[in-house]
């Protein structure tokens, strides 16, 4: 089952985050995507035309981030979105993190 097919599942931490080789593993299913602070969070920046566009875009992405009960940091502005993902209870990545980011990589296909 590829990621965007999967539900997020609610994390109420006590486990480990996923190691580097496991994130690897779930990053060549959003090679868009990229780990940064030690494979502790996803990160990737999208390019619009407008403004407009762009926050058309972060409204879409909470929509999902809604219903997957699962919330990324969004910075943007005029063209431009960055989002970072990671699962705030246990401070690294998570399976969900995938899920979402693969999620939001439908919007923009």
């Amino acid at each position: 089952m590829s990621l965007s097919d999967k539900q997020c599942v609610p994390c109420r931490g006590g486990i480990d985050p996923l190691t580097q080789d496991e994130a690897n593993s779930l990053l060549q299913q959003i090679p868009q995507w990229r780990l940064e602070e030690g494979a502790t969070r996803l990160r990737r920046a999208f390019k619009f035309s407008n403004f407009a566009t762009a926050l058309a875009f972060v409204n879409r992405v909470g929509e999902i981030a809604e219903k997957q009960d699962h919330h990324p940091e969004i910075a943007f502005g005029w063209g431009h979105v960055e989002i970072e993902i990671w699962t705030h209870k246990i401070g690294g990545l998570h399976e969900n993190d995938f899920i979402l980011a693969a999620r939001i990589d439908g919007l923009s296909g």
